[in-house]
């Protein structure tokens, strides 16, 4: 059974969540602040900006936007403000709150009042989720789905297929893969992402264009459901490897490939293991047929675990490394392939 719910309690869990992983040390020294680390993303932080007569507990309105704030700008997709100017105005229109990434205007006669100031985390929470045009939370069988959409004129049947993949792909994935991997994800509609879809923690965005334009090519859930599975980390392997198992994972437990027109190209002595995706996706089909059963999966594992190098192929092939092994992908690459799905119906 799919339960929805509240979008203020959810805002509550992600905030926090997210707040959590920006806090500095507990050992920073007092009144000084703490020098970010190479790498590490920026702090969020929010100025003030207040012309009015009105006086205000800055301590606090920083300690709510802190609440909030980090959690909205994770969810809400491609490179969200970090840094935020609050005004504050003087203003006679019936006029409270507004707020987008980058930008809080607040009308001082309002916040000036107790029990509005009292409410300001929630009265900032759904301000922000207006910047949204529908957030959904759904939860099935110990999994829940944000969904967050961001374009009126996304097709909701091509939401729904999403989130049906998302349910159907995702725990299989999990149980098959990583059991540590979490059960909470996030998708994001993003009219602004460029891209085709790309996933960083437990979020995965999808450009809306993209999306509206190839509606049958849900199995992006499963590839980048795949790398939130993977949950490799940075440095234990090359891109075309991390790349190549996603696609192979598309190909094993995707839901719809032969809608979406996805296959995986035939052999070509101009290809190379590493040109990563489909191609080396075939290639691990091949070693799994022809090879070794199970022996990507095995190579997945060595990649969490950090214990992965190009040895590992020689390890688990029987004494093959990995460039002989495509030596002989090259000399016979036959492969049976079978697709999941159905033909999309043409077009009107």
């Amino acid at each position: 059974m799919l339960q929805k719910i509240s979008n203020i309690a959810f805002l509550v869990m992600l905030s926090a969540a997210t707040f959590a992983q920006t806090t500095p040390p507990a050992n920073a020294p007092t009144g000084q602040t703490p020098q970010r680390r190479r790498g590490q993303p920026r702090p969020y932080t929010v100025i003030i900006a207040n012309s009015t007569k009105t006086d205000l507990d800055t301590a606090q309105i920083n300690a709510e936007f802190k609440a909030v704030y980090p959690g909205f700008a994770a969810a809400d997709g491609y490179n969200t403000k970090r840094e935020v100017t609050m005004r504050v105005i003087d203003t006679t229109k019936q006029f409270t709150i507004s707020a987008k990434p980058g930008e809080i205007v607040v009308n001082s006669k309002w916040i000036k009042k107790k029990k509005n100031f009292k409410g300001f985390q929630i009265s900032l929470q759904e301000a922000l989720h207006k910047n949204w045009n529908s957030v959904d939370t759904i939860k099935k069988d110990g999994y829940q789905l944000v969904f967050i959409n961001k374009n009126s004129n996304f097709s909701p049947t091509c939401k729904q297929d999403l989130i049906d993949t998302y349910f159907t792909v995702f725990p299989q994935l999990v149980n098959m893969f990583n059991d540590k991997t979490t059960h909470e994800v996030v998708f994001v509609t993003d009219t602004a992402y460029k891209g085709v879809a790309e996933a960083s923690g437990n979020r995965i965005l999808f450009s809306t264009k993209y999306m509206n334009a190839h509606p049958y090519d849900i199995d992006i859930v499963t590839h980048e459901g795949m790398h939130i599975v993977q949950g490799y980390g940075y440095g234990s392997g090359p891109v075309w490897l991390t790349e190549g198992i996603a696609d192979f994972i598309r190909y094993k437990y995707g839901v719809n490939n032969i809608g979406s027109k996805w296959y995986l190209p035939a052999f070509k002595a101009s290809q190379s293991y590493k040109n990563s995706y489909r191609v080396t996706a075939r290639f691990f089909e091949w070693i799994d047929q022809k090879v070794k059963p199970g022996m990507i999966v095995q190579i997945d594992k060595e990649l969490r675990n950090h214990t992965y190098t190009e040895a590992t192929w020689a390890s688990l092939s029987g004494g093959k490394s990995i460039d002989q092994l495509w030596d002989d992908y090259a000399k016979d690459s036959t492969v049976t392939l079978k697709y999941s799905g159905k033909e999309a119906p043409a077009k009107m």
